[in-house]
């Protein structure tokens, strides 16, 4: 059977299986320029036109990691044009982002290109997210966290999709190896493009491949084998598991107050294997701090709760999180918080700078010509906003956070709470009350510094003036 006719088949058999997708839903299909999202784009392709009716969006992100990042971004790009598929394009600095961020170059790139994909999908009306990832990369996947000791969710590897915000992140390729995808790619003659950063094996994954594999190689041959049948037995082992955690937790788990508890003598008939896993979906539901909770901790509540004694107990599991035991009840709560200040200040013009002495921070006001805005595209991360004066209501105040707060996103009908915001964005409860949030002369929420701007006073091609905001340590 030819190369791609194989490939095809492989890919419909697994998407069947997973329902990865169904006739007429859009995916976007990120091309990095590599073989592996060559051949994806490709194939996905070849089965939209001949198989299954399907809509494909090319989407690639230009890292500003190399030299080469420029070519390779009109290479993926002419690509999608000879397949008469529309193509988006993100430009990131990432080692900059990086560095402001404190994230190593692989989590910053990953975190970047992620939401970029995403926000793609969401654009389109897309069902998912088609990313190349092989058998290859499962095997060191599995490896890497084996290394690190994680539990069967760990070793499961990547899965062939899973749902994040909304949108599916979607995986064909994961029974295919590296070498078919690269034989596909010279039998169709399709060009792509070869990562020099491949070889670099101070990158954690780079080792693994370069150096490891090989070697275990040498004393089991089918290494590569074994570690993806061990992804495939524990992943469908680790969703029944997950399934039963589940039921559990809406059987023995009463919440109130925004403190979960259970009960001890429930806890201890659970079978023994779901116990960590209930305390963890326990303290995920709590609080998007609990990347944090390692084993150690996990299983200091699990034995403090089956022991009869002490009866009364408490631990500070960090990510703001505390168990107590009292008697035969088990509770798990946010620690109570120290008192937020609280501060509104008035910020009209020509008062260029405010000291907020609460959270040691400056906000800067200026006013700029819209022809001296020398800024490309708004990134919410930045500690930076600007608006069109004209159509902003002032005096504007800054203020502290107060319960209900909500705040009108850019790019979502209604208004959405200032908590949940902050919750989606995994920003931790401790450094909420440091952020301050900026109101117009109406007391809408304009501008949350680092987080979002509203969708008031927008600037636009009949702005004439801008107002610039700007957030900083105070020195």
């Amino acid at each position: 059977m030819e190369p791609l006719k194989e490939l095809m088949e492989s890919v419909l058999a697994v998407a069947a299986e997973h329902e990865l997708w169904a006739p007429h839903d859009t995916l976007i299909v990120a091309v990095s320029g590599g073989p592996d999202s060559v051949a994806l784009l490709h194939v996905l392709h070849q089965i939209s036109v001949t198989r299954m009716p399907l809509t494909l969006v090319c989407a690639h992100v230009n890292h500003g990691f190399r030299e080469e990042s420029r070519e390779e971004a009109e290479l993926v790009r002419a690509m999608a044009a000879g397949l008469d598929l529309p193509f988006e394009l993100a430009e990131f600095d990432i080692p900059a982002y990086a560095k402001s961020s404190g994230l190593g170059p692989e989590a910053a790139a990953r975190e970047k290109r992620y939401a970029f994909l995403i926000e793609t999908a969401h654009r389109y009306g897309a069902r998912g997210v088609a990313l190349a990832h092989h058998a290859d990369d499962q095997a060191e996947t599995v490896l890497l966290r084996l290394l690190r000791g994680s539990g069967p969710s760990g070793l499961a590897g990547m899965r062939w999709k899973r749902t994040e915000k909304k949108v599916e992140l979607i995986r064909p390729f994961l029974r295919i190896n590296k070498t078919a995808l690269v034989s596909l790619c010279a039998s169709e003659g399709l060009a792509y493009a070869v990562d020099a950063s491949n070889l670099q094996t101070h990158y954690k994954r780079n080792a693994v491949r370069l150096e490891l594999l090989p070697e275990l190689e040498k004393h089991h041959p089918n290494i590569r084998q074994s570690l993806l049948q061990l992804a495939e037995i524990t992943g469908a082992e680790d969703e029944f598991m997950e399934e039963a955690t589940a039921k559990y937790y809406e059987e023995i788990v009463f919440r109130k107050n925004g403190q979960s508890a259970l009960e001890r003598r429930a806890f201890a008939a659970m079978p023994s294997a779901l116990q960590r896993r209930l305390i963890k979906l326990i303290l995920n539901y709590l609080s998007a701090d609990t990347v944090a909770l390692d084993f150690p901790k996990i299983e200091a509540v699990r034995r403090g709760t089956l022991q009869h004694e002490p009866t009364t107990w408490s631990l500070d599991l960090g990510g703001g999180i505390v168990c107590r035991r009292e008697y035969d009840t088990i509770r798990f709560s946010s620690k109570p918080s120290e008192r937020q200040a609280s501060y509104t200040y008035r910020l009209t013009w020509p008062d260029s700078r405010l000291h907020i002495a609460e959270i040691g921070k400056v906000l800067t006001m200026e006013i700029l010509n819209k022809e001296d805005l020398r800024v490309q595209g708004e990134d919410n991360g930045k500690m930076t906003a600007w608006f069109d004066r004209d159509a902003l209501v002032m005096p504007l105040t800054v203020r502290s956070r107060l319960p209900g707060d909500t705040i009108k996103v850019m790019g979502l009908n209604g208004s959405k709470k200032v908590k949940d915001i902050y919750i989606d964005d995994k920003i931790p409860s401790s450094k909420r009350a440091a952020i301050p949030l900026v109101c117009d002369g109406l007391g809408n929420i304009v501008w949350i510094p680092g987080v979002r701007r509203s969708a008031h006073a927008v600037v636009g091609r009949h702005t004439a003036s801008v107002l610039f905001l700007s957030l900083e340590e105070e020195v």
